[in-house]
């Protein structure tokens, strides 16, 4: 199978392919940005140190399989944030995912790294579509997906199963790019 690049610099961003040996940051920048993420992201009240352990283990498993490429985002040498692209929305269908510390939001920092994960996407053989996916209140996000150059596909009710934060009104909105 092949992989993205394991690291890929655009404008003013670095993504770094995430290991194992990224447990720490992460713990430190998920713990310093959780009222930031809270709103948004359901497992970020479930964080803790072992969390940050357990994840860039499956970070490491996911690279391997294919079923994620998580990204460490760089800015100026410092970790800022993180970025993916998940295989978890159908054959030929790449996702990203992607959140800031708050410190270093309304710099174009996540546009980049989206525009740079688009691509990494489609230089993939099969990829023919990448989506990003977010809650309906959740502006910013949206603001991302179109300044990366994706188009609002569809609205649609969050699946009743799946976990939600507390800012989200339960619409998902999805935005499309295809090759």
């Amino acid at each position: 199978m092949e992989h993205p690049p394991e690291t890929i610099a655009s404008g003013p961003v670095v993504l770094r392919r995430r290991r194992a040996a990224d447990a720490a940051a992460v713990d430190r920048l998920v713990t310093e940005s959780l009222d930031h993420l809270l709103p948004w992201m359901p497992w970020a009240a479930h964080h803790d140190a072992a969390a940050a352990t357990a994840y860039t283990a499956d970070c490491e498993r996911h690279w391997e399989s294919g079923e994620a490429y998580d990204y460490a985002i760089t800015c100026d040498g410092q970790d800022v944030g993180n970025g993916s692209l998940m295989r978890r929305i159908g054959p030929g269908g790449l996702e990203i995912g992607y959140w800031l510390h708050p410190a270093w939001t309304g710099r174009g920092l996540a546009t980049a790294a989206a525009r740079a994960l688009v691509e990494a996407a489609f230089a993939l053989p099969g990829t023919e579509r990448v989506e990003i996916h977010h809650d309906a209140a959740n502006h910013a996000s949206g603001a991302v997906a179109r300044r990366a150059g994706l188009t609002e596909a569809e609205r649609r009710p969050a699946a009743p199963d799946a976990p939600q934060a507390p800012g989200e009104c339960g619409i998902d909105v999805v935005w499309r790019t295809t090759r």
